[in-house]
């Protein structure tokens, strides 16, 4: 007698187990798309001087007067001092080319590298006059930028929701029923970054080169669920 209110507590319990399992409502799911184009508002411009000379010292030093030309050029040209920093510093030697010998250092090379944010596309060309007059003789690179991505990006996410709706439809009128309530709506991704793309490639021979930005295309991708229910007769 003692062992029988374990044994029918365990049988109750589970007797009872199925009955808390929940079963997901029936639903199909779907991913929406679309895109938007817009101008870029910014660019990135990466620049710097590198020095040669026979000693490490006359190096550092001939680099560090050079680019200190180019950074006052910059202030002077009115671009805040938070708007541009160095990338890249380096100091390394420089090999004489014939391998078949011991190693021979014949010389060093520094190489300050700036990256500065122009916040008037319309300005690039001028910042690529101010570097080059200044001394710069590394251009690396423009990057535009769109630095709003995600604000651009809400009439595409309008349109992403209606595409979606546009394909769940098609699923439910195959399948025989009727489409429903969403009921999870999810963005594939995250929150867009700033968007960057390189228009003019290093190295530059001289200033005055023309810039384009054109326009970028933007795109947003969203998961979907609906519920979905039979047609009424």
């Amino acid at each position: 007698m003692k062992l029988a209110l374990p044994v029918a507590t365990v049988a109750l319990t589970l007797l009872a187990a199925p009955a808390l399992a929940q079963v997901p409502p029936p639903a199909v799911s779907v991913t929406g798309e679309a895109t938007t184009s817009v101008a870029p508002d910014q660019a990135q411009v990466d620049g710097g001087v590198t020095t040669d000379a026979k000693t490490a010292r006359e190096a550092a030093d001939a680099n560090n007067a050079a680019m200190g030309k180019v950074l006052l050029a910059l202030k002077g040209a009115g671009l805040d001092e938070k708007d541009y920093q160095t990338s890249r510093l380096s100091l390394q030697p420089k090999y004489a080319p014939d391998r078949s010998g011991p190693t021979t250092v014949i010389g060093y090379r520094a190489s300050n590298r700036v990256t500065i944010k122009v916040r008037d596309v319309a300005k690039v060309a001028s910042v690529i006059d101010v570097l080059v007059g200044a001394g710069a003789n590394e251009i690396g690179g423009i990057n535009f930028v769109v630095s709003q991505a995600s604000k651009v990006l809400d009439e595409a996410r309008d349109k992403a929701i209606a595409d979606a709706r546009r394909k769940a439809e098609i699923y439910a009128k195959a399948a025989g029923v009727t489409l429903g309530e969403p009921l999870s709506i999810s963005e594939e991704g995250g929150s867009p970054a700033p968007v960057f793309r390189s228009k003019l490639a290093a190295p530059m021979a001289a200033a005055g080169a023309p810039v384009a930005q054109g326009e970028e295309t933007l795109s947003v991708t969203v998961r979907v669920s609906w519920a979905i229910k039979a047609k009424e007769q």
